[in-house]
Formats: structure tokens, sequence, C-alpha cells
């Protein structure tokens, strides 16, 4: 059984950083791409940050330059950094991960974690 683990969320003023993280465990045999998505109150789910296997990356227009994101295959685990945060950035900021089993690729979710930026 896959699960996907967030951690790294909590309060911090307009202009601070937080550093989230994702841990990757079960039985797949591939990470194809990881990333982090958000959802604001009254709001869509968006993407925030995406790798790939590939290294490729891909980021929402509202926080690139501000936020970066990078894996470390090795742990299976991805890692999003947040500058100068905004109020606008408040959300919970869910793990995402596209696996590659022995049945093929399937999308998994981690259980979000808070990240509310306020003064």
């Amino acid at each position: 059984q896959v699960q996907l683990v967030e951690s790294g969320g909590g309060l911090v003023q307009p202009g601070g950083s937080l550093r989230l993280s994702c841990v990757v465990s079960g039985d797949f045999l591939r990470i194809e791409r990881m990333g982090w998505y958000r959802q604001a109150p009254g709001k869509e789910r968006e993407l925030v940050a995406l790798r790939t296997s590939g290294r490729t990356t891909s980021y929402a227009g509202s926080v690139k330059d501000r936020f970066i994101i990078s894996r470390d295959d090795a742990k299976n685990m991805v890692f999003l950094q947040m500058n100068n945060l905004k109020p606008e950035d408040t959300a919970v900021y869910y793990c995402y991960a596209r696996l590659f089993s022995r049945t093929g690729n399937t999308e998994y979710w981690g259980q979000g974690t808070q990240v509310t930026v306020s003064s």
C-alpha cells in the first residue's frame, strides 16, 4: 500500500519562508513525477509545482521565482521551498505522486498540510 506523508506546514508572516516535505512509501517500481498542489477555501485545487523523473519542472505563474521544488530520489522525497510568502498563498498543500508499479501508472495524494500566511 502506498502512502504519501507531508510535513512542514504552519503559520508564517508575510515575507517569511516555509519548507514542505513529502515522503512516499509502499510498493511501487518507479516515481514518474512528484509535486505539490494547493486548495484555498472556496477554490479549486491547483498545481503549485511539479517535477518529473526527467527533472523537468513546472510552476504556477503565481509562485514562480518564489517557490523551488526539489527531489531526493534516493529517499523518495519531494520538497517545496517557499520564500517571500504572501497571504494569497494560504491554502492546504497536497503532495502528489504518479507512481509506476506492476499494474501500471497510478496517482496518489497526501492528506494535506495547512499553510497560513498572516500577520
